[in-house]
Order: structure tokens, then sequence, then C-alpha cells
């Protein structure tokens, strides 16, 4: 196997492929969907993105936690979650991670390790030191992915999260997906400085700039940051370049065309980390053409059943309106 590969082998290789894939048809899914009035509030799609998710993730076991952003799809998906349970939640339905209660921007599940979804910028830092804490204090041996994009670079969150897990060494890897432009604004306006990662430096921590279109380099920059976490050293600040092929959210005017140039876009689009994984396996004999597309064949075959299950799912009753909203004392009251 090439050593491009990080030495993985054929069945790892195949696997992180199919879940780029997964992700892509399921985005994909939800912007027709959506265009079709069938997703309530917004949704903003990991297109693009694919290779900074299934890279951290294929480093992590279940055990490992995962603290996403309002871009998160892709992130519940890479760390193994079930695109049905995924689908009905973001159509509002009753049998989603959430129970339809959720949506979009906040799907969570602790069975597999993804520790909520957060609309606020920059929200999920703080609690991403949380929970390297908790696995310190507890001893275990479980690390925390923390994705968050350049425009929460420059929040409070940021600074005292990355400060509070440095200092206390926590085993947390914090990836930063750098796709140029908070909403609309290009980071080149918002920060005085070219790369996320050079503000590591000021938490005496590493601070990796990696190719986030490409899954290997992801994958393996971020192995040696877990690596770093579980050996008590503390945590890594990791900046994936990236882009979003859509606009930030869908109904983002042309697509973001507005904000960006259509020789940006069609640049960045040629770069899509799925052709370029799918032609480095193939050119390298790790699988055929006609094997790529039986992957393909059968992921769009499961998303497909994934939107089925999901509009045949019912709704919340109305009944169960405050349902995990109070907790029941021991009398079997009702307290807030």
């Amino acid at each position: 196997m090439s050593h491009d590969f990080a030495d993985l082998s054929k069945s790892r290789l195949t696997e992180i492929y199919s879940r780029m894939f997964r992700i892509r048809k399921f985005e994909e899914k939800t912007a027709e969907l959506f265009s079709q009035g069938l997703i309530p509030g917004l949704v903003h799609l990991y297109i693009g993105e694919e290779a900074v998710a299934v890279g951290v993730c294929s480093n992590l076991t279940q055990h490992d936690y995962v603290v996403s952003t309002h871009r998160g799809h892709g992130h519940c998906i890479a760390k193994g979650g079930d695109v049905r349970k995924m689908m009905a939640e973001l159509l509002g339905r009753s049998t989603g991670y959430c129970k339809g209660r959720g949506g979009s921007m906040h799907i969570i599940a602790p069975e597999i390790g993804v520790m909520g979804c957060s609309g606020i910028v920059g929200a999920g830092i703080p609690i991403a030191a949380g929970l390297g804490l908790a696995s310190n204090v507890k001893k275990a041996d479980t690390i925390v992915a923390c994705f968050f994009g350049d425009g929460a670079s420059n929040t409070g969150t940021f600074h005292e999260g990355l400060n509070l897990a440095a200092a206390w060494k926590l085993p947390v890897v914090f990836v930063c997906e750098n796709n140029l432009y908070a909403i609309s604004v290009p980071m080149k306006k918002s920060t005085p400085i070219e790369n996320v990662a050079d503000r590591a430096v000021a938490y005496g921590i590493p601070g990796i700039i990696v190719n986030g279109m490409d899954v290997i380099a992801v994958y393996e920059a971020f192995r040696e940051a877990a690596e770093r976490a579980k050996a008590g050293k503390g945590p890594t600040l990791i900046e994936c370049k990236t882009y979003r092929f859509r606009g930030h959210f869908e109904g983002d005017p042309k697509g973001g065309g507005i904000y960006r140039s259509e020789e940006e876009m069609t640049e960045w689009r040629s770069k899509c980390p799925i052709f370029a994984f799918k032609a480095k396996l193939i050119e390298s004999k790790t699988f055929t053409e006609k094997e790529a597309q039986e992957i393909e064949q059968k992921i769009v075959k499961e998303i497909e059943e994934a939107t089925e299950f999901a509009k045949d799912s019912p709704y919340p009753s109305a009944s169960e309106v405050k349902h995990n909203v109070f907790v029941s004392d021991q009398q079997g009251g009702t307290s807030r």
C-alpha cells in the first residue's frame, strides 16, 4: 500500500471513502428536501468539507467524544451516526436522534460520542474542555475532537477554551475548519493574521496547518495530535484549509456567489476531496471503478431508504410537549 495512505488497509480506506460519499449524498438529499419545504428551520450543508470530518473521526473510537457546530451533519455521519435517525431529526419526526426537537443544528447522540451540535458560534469549545476535564478526572482513555469554523476563532470562548485546555493539559484536539468565510465575511477582513493555527503559540501548544481537502493529510495530522493528547501532553490546534461548495446556508443568494467570485468557487470545486481521493484509490489499485460504483450505489440506496423512513415516521405528539423539559422527582412530581 502506498505510504500516501498512511499504511491503511484496503477495508479501512474503503470505509473512509464510503463515509465521505455518504456525507455528500446525505447533504445533497437534504438540499433537495429543504427546497421542497419538508425541513423546518435552516440547514447548513457540509458539501466540500467531507475530508475534515472523516479524516478526524476515522481516528476515534466509539467512546471518544465529538463536539460539533451548526454545520454538523458531516461530523455526525463521520462518527458513525445512523442516517435514518439523522434524516428523521431534520424532518422533525419522533424517530430522530432528539425525537424531532433538535433539528439540523442541534443533533446529539451520546451513544456514539456525539455530545452536541450548536447553532451558537464557538459555543462547543468550552464544552469540549469540560469533556476533556471529565476524561482526566475519570482517568478514562478518551479524547475530544472539537470542531469549529474560522469565525469562531475570534470569539471569547475560543481563547478561554484553549487557555484552560492548555493549562490543564486536557485531551482535546481543536479542529478549525477554515472555509475562508464567517457567513459572508472573508477571514482576511476579520482577522489580522493569515493562519488561525498561529494562535496556538499563545497557549504553548502545537498549531498545525493541513490541507483540509486531503482526507489522509487530515487523518495523519489528527492521529499525531490524538497520540499527544492520550500521552497526557495536552491539546493541539489543527487548522484545516477547506471550502464549502454551497452557501453558508440553503437560501444564501447564488450559493454565496454574491460575496464569492465564480472563479474562486470553480477553483475550489476542482479540488473536490471525494473525487481526488477516489482517483488515488483507483490509481493505487485499492479498488476498481466498478467496485467504487458498487459502493456508491449502495450508499445512494441507503440514503433513499433513510428518507423514506423519515417521511413515514410520525411527528411528536402534542401530548409530549412537556417531555424532556422537566426532571421527575422521587415523589413522581416534576421540578425545574
